[in-house]
């Protein structure tokens, strides 16, 4: 299995009225609770609109984001499924639930991390 990022930008969401959000909210919990059935969900969540902190390998704290960052992710989304055509799939439902559109990168393996996951 592979592990995939479904993300989307920070204000994706934006366009949806307030009396709608309780709607996308239920519809995206749904997704969800079909990819807990489906055992394909490793974890999610929605990011608070922050400013970013940038910590350099010295320890040295700045304001972020990045300069070079143009986009703020808003939240994501990690599955571990077969293929990337699987992963599109749950993009797709994850996207008409949350009525925003979705970026779908691969992660790359980590045996060791694997390994730890599967003793515990």
């Amino acid at each position: 299995m592979t592990r995939y990022l479904i993300s989307f930008d920070d204000g994706a969401m934006d366009h949806i009225p307030d009396e709608d959000w309780a709607d996308v909210g239920r519809a995206s919990h749904e997704v969800v609770r079909e990819a807990h059935q489906a055992g394909v969900w490793v974890f999610g969540a929605g990011l608070e609109r922050q400013r970013a902190s940038v910590v350099a390998t010295d320890g040295t704290v700045s304001d972020g984001p990045d300069p070079g960052t143009r986009e703020a992710i808003g939240g994501f989304s990690i599955i571990d499924v077969a293929t990337r055509e699987e992963a599109l799939a749950w993009a797709a439902k994850i996207g008409a639930a949350c009525r925003c559109a979705q970026e779908v990168r691969e992660l790359m393996p980590d045996a060791e991390q694997d390994a730890m996951l599967r003793r515990e």
